[in-house]
């Protein structure tokens, strides 16, 4: 018999809902490509489940796993320490367990850059964002690092809002202000860039954010944090409107490729992540 390996190295993802995530599938794709010797577990894990999900992972020798909605924050408090943009976001989506430590990054805002910079340079833009959760945070520090001049935080929880705001005035060189999201909001003409960083819509081919349609002007650049389904309810309106539009994929992408050189210190394929959600949605 052969000198065989059966212990694989495992990775994965932690939120609720999952379902919805295809995260996994690209993944899986690049450790098959690779020839890593690797797994990645997409799993169900609420709330009231977080804790007991990482001290799991941790017993069990897992090398990293994502985090998600809802978990971006509330991770924090069960990591050792995290890194220095997750530190001035307050969000941690990437988690590394190396010799029994967890180390907690944030891929969010570098990946959602990135897809963004194919379409345009958020230097000197303004920015209209949806949401002050996980996501938006990181989307709201990214882009303020990278040159936008000012954010407009639009949310419902006016507590959480204002903190976001906050924060990007004190740390980074944008300005921002604070917006109570009260019926369908209506965005502004001098807004070059808006971004929904909510969870409306995912897995909900349907379902839009409360946003006055009508208020989108032809070119505004129109993103969209959600993965799945990519082309959304909301990006299809601002697309009727003949505005650019930028959905999840590559802010997806881009997520992955970060969390396999934090946990294996190579070079993710990312044509082959991309090819695999291709595959997937056609889009």
């Amino acid at each position: 018999m052969k000198d065989e390996n059966f212990l694989k190295a495992l990775t994965g993802s932690f939120s609720s809902p999952s379902a919805d995530n295809p995260t996994v599938e690209m993944m899986e794709a690049d450790y098959r490509s690779q020839k890593l010797h690797a797994r990645y577990i997409n799993c169900e894990v609420t709330k009231d489940n977080l804790k007991a999900a990482v001290e799991g992972a941790k017993a069990m020798g897992w090398v990293g796993f994502n985090c998600s909605t809802p978990h971006k924050v509330a991770i924090i408090d069960l990591i050792d320490e995290i890194g220095e943009s997750a530190s001035i976001i307050g969000a941690v989506n990437c988690v590394t367990i190396r010799d029994g430590k967890m180390t907690g990054d944030n891929s969010d805002g570098k990946g959602f850059l990135l897809s963004l910079k194919k379409i345009t340079d958020p230097t000197d833009k303004k920015i209209a964002l949806l949401g002050a959760g996980g996501a938006a945070r990181a989307v709201a520090v990214e882009l303020a690092l990278a040159g936008a001049t000012e954010i407009t935080v639009i949310n419902r929880n006016a507590e959480r809002g204002e903190a976001l705001a906050k924060l990007v005035n004190e740390k980074t060189p944008a300005q921002a202000k604070f917006t109570l999201w009260q019926g369908d909001y209506q965005l502004p003409d001098d807004i070059d860039i808006l971004v929904n960083a909510t969870s409306i819509g995912l897995g909900d081919e349907k379902a839009l954010p409360p946003v006055n349609i009508d208020s989108i002007k032809e070119g505004l650049i129109v993103a969209d944090v959600i993965p799945n389904p990519p082309k959304t309810a909301f990006l299809k309106a601002a697309a009727e409107k003949k505005a650019k539009t930028l959905d999840g994929l590559g802010m997806l992408v881009n997520q992955g490729a970060v969390a396999i050189k934090l946990w294996f210190n190579i070079e993710a394929e990312t044509q082959v992540m991309e090819d695999r959600l291709f595959d997937i949605f056609g889009a």
